[in-house]
C-alpha cells in the first residue's frame, strides 16, 4: 500500500514541532537558571549582612533575643525560599502535564487521519472492484452473444 503525501507531511511537521519545543524548554531553562543565579547572589549579599549585623551585635554585648530574633527571620527567609522553590517545581509539573496533554491531542488526530486515509484507501479499492465486476458482466454477455450467434 501506499503512504500518502499528507501523512509523510505530518511527519515532518510532528518532527519540526518537537525540535521548537526542545529549543523553547532549554530557553526556559537557561531563564531559569539566570534567576536563579540572580537570587542566589542577593542571598549571599543578605546572609553577609546578616553575619556581620550578628557579629558586630556579638561585640556590642547585645543580649540573646535580639539574636535568636535575627536567626529566626533568617528561618523565615529560607521557608519563603524552599516554598518558592516549590511552586516553581509546581508550574514546570503543570508545564509538562499540558506538553504532554498536547502530544495527546496530537497523537489523537494522527489516529483521525490514518482513520480517514484508510477509508479513502478502502473506498478506492472497492470502486475498483466494482469497476472490475462491470467490465466482467460486459465480457460475459459479450461471450453470450458471440456464441448465440
Amino acid at each position: 500500500m501506499r503512504e500518502c503525501a499528507r501523512e509523510r507531511e505530518r511527519v515532518r511537521a510532528r518532527a519540526r514541532g518537537e525540535i521548537a519545543i526542545e529549543r523553547e524548554r532549554a530557553r526556559e531553562r537557561e531563564t531559569a537558571q539566570n534567576h536563579a543565579g540572580e537570587r542566589t547572589r542577593e542571598r549571599a549579599k543578605d546572609c553577609e549582612s546578616e553575619r556581620k549585623s550578628a557579629r558586630e551585635s556579638v561585640s556590642t554585648g547585645e543580649n540573646e533575643r535580639e539574636r535568636e530574633s535575627a536567626r529566626e527571620r533568617a528561618r523565615e527567609r529560607e521557608r519563603e525560599r524552599e516554598s518558592a522553590r516549590e511552586r516553581a517545581r509546581e508550574r514546570e509539573g503543570e508545564r509538562e502535564r499540558a506538553r504532554e496533554r498536547g502530544r495527546e491531542r496530537e497523537g489523537e488526530r494522527e489516529r483521525a487521519r490514518c482513520e480517514r486515509c484508510e477509508r479513502e484507501r478502502e473506498s478506492e479499492r472497492s470502486r475498483y472492484r466494482n469497476i472490475e465486476r462491470v467490465r466482467e458482466s460486459m465480457r460475459a454477455r459479450e461471450r453470450r452473444r458471440e456464441s448465440a450467434q
